[in-house]
């Protein structure tokens, strides 16, 4: 088999490969390397690499299968870490000039899971500073394009992972997801990027332990692999005070189901948000396909319209609390965007906070109410589609204004309000050959099933088989 092959084969059937002994952790490892030094010069995924302790941790994985010692879910595939985790003795720069020689002694904790389940790091991947809005540049690395159009933006804030993984640098990447981080670069990318269920995949170190607007999780190019990854990621633990119960075993159960008589939502633009005709058309194709798998297709979605106010706040409030503090010694070092949302938070005051809280529950009761009529939500994962790498954000979409740089996003962040599991799955591709991702809302914490829709999804349509034109160069 070629490199460029195995490196596309999907973690799932590399991991069989592995586990029969048909290839070893080594090869698989050095293929990865191979890809990376061909396409990483330019597409600029990864931004700090780890081969030499990739290479040796491959060859202890070889040992522990030659010696038929029991391994973890992941063993020997390669992954990166979103340069926002912490990476116990290796450079995290959270993409800001303050950081851009701090190298932390201690393991994020969803990098520690992915280690813990075997799988082998080979480095760090770009991220927009402090991971500020969903295109992928920064002031150490520069910028992350697209490896469906070099023009293009890959989204973010999770990019670099994207990009890793639609190229065949990588076969898992991790992520955070706040306003669409999994999500967005996932759409833009042709690929699977899931939000989890709040507490699913626990968080630490953590300086906002009962915070719940963001979330860390997976990519990967097919639905099978971001389960796979679930599985490793997601559990208890008592660092983390919110962490869900639930083992992550109960993501290796199988994924195929019918959906016979199963209700949907359809929601072609949340209640009236500008999306852009390509991508409106889009998503209104992939009616039929749910149709196709037995569900009865609805159109209706569910009064939200206190999300935006009650996202905003707490996001301006977070973002206060972490970036103010640098701001006395490193103002002129961190992007006007990042200040901007910051001096946002400082006149916030608890009595606001309290009431966004209050619609947000109100908000989980009536999506409550609402997840009684419908098994799942559907809608546009971005309004918009990649647009140009040069530009930070859509000024407007459909000759909407855009007032703020994550205003293009309210697709996404307004379903990470709500607090349900949400996935991205690629659904088709605009006239310019440009990936466009569908979104599926699922009920509270049934994350799985959302797993399990996009599965069938994926099966019917097969998008994800398509490669971007840079890898067959």
């Amino acid at each position: 088999m070629q490199n460029d092959d195995l490196c596309f084969l999907s973690a799932t059937e590399q991991s069989e490969l592995i586990r029969s002994k048909k290839i070893s952790a080594t090869q698989l490892i050095q293929a990865h390397l191979d890809q990376i030094e061909r396409l990483n010069p330019t597409l600029n995924a990864i931004v700090t690499l780890t081969a030499e302790s990739a290479m040796a941790e491959a060859a202890s994985a070889d040992k522990k299968m030659a010696a038929n010692e029991v391994v973890g879910v992941l063993h020997g595939l390669p992954v990166a870490h979103k340069d926002l985790f912490l990476t116990k003795g290796v450079r995290t720069t959270f993409g800001s000039l303050a950081f851009k020689d701090f190298v932390p002694d201690v393991d994020s904790l969803p990098v520690e899971r992915l280690k813990k389940a075997g799988g082998i790091s080979l480095g760090k991947t770009n991220t927009p500073e402090f991971g500020a809005g969903s295109q992928t540049f920064n002031a150490i690395f520069g910028s992350t394009p697209n490896p469906y159009d070099l023009t293009k933006t890959c989204g973010g804030s999770s990019g670099g992972g994207a990009v890793a993984l639609a190229s065949g640098m990588i076969s898992i990447a991790d992520g955070t997801d706040l306003g669409g981080s999994l999500r967005n670069p996932a759409s833009f990318c042709n690929l699977v990027g899931i939000r989890p269920s709040v507490g699913r995949v626990p968080s630490w170190p953590e300086s906002l332990g009962w915070y719940t607007m963001s979330v860390p999780g997976p990519m990967a190019r097919t639905v099978q692999d971001v389960a796979l990854a679930m599985a490793a990621m997601s559990g208890p633990d008592d660092r983390s005070p919110i962490s869900l119960e639930a083992p992550g075993e109960m993501f290796l159960n199988p994924l195929a189901r019918s959906f016979k008589g199963c209700k949907i939502a359809f929601s072609a633009n949340l209640g009236g948000l500008p999306v852009e005709p390509e991508v409106a058309k889009v998503i209104e194709s992939t009616r039929a396909v749910f149709q196709d798998l037995g569900c009865e297709v609805i159109n209706d979605e569910p009064n939200i319209s206190e999300a935006d106010e009650i996202f905003m706040l707490w996001r301006a409030w977070r973002t206060e609390l972490r970036i103010t503090p640098l701001l006395k010694e490193h103002r002129a070092q961190i992007k006007d965007t990042v200040i901007w949302n910051a001096e946002q938070g400082l006149p916030i005051t608890g009595p606001q906070l309290v009431r966004a809280e209050a619609k947000r529950t109100e908000l989980y009761h009536r999506m409550r109410e609402f997840f009684k009529k419908y098994d799942f939500l559907v809608l546009p994962v971005s309004q918009v589609a990649p647009f140009s790498i040069d530009q930070e954000y859509p000024a407007e979409i459909n000759g909407v204004k855009m007032n703020t740089y994550i205003d293009w996003q309210k697709s996404a962040y307004h379903i990470s309000a709500l607090g349900n599991p949400a996935i991205s799955v690629p659904a088709g591709f605009t006239s310019d050959h440009l990936p466009v991702g569908i979104q599926i809302v699922g009920r509270h914490r049934d994350d799985f099933g959302i797993l399990q829709l996009a599965y069938a999804f994926e099966q019917k349509t097969q998008f994800a088989q398509r490669r971007p034109p840079i890898c067959s160069q």
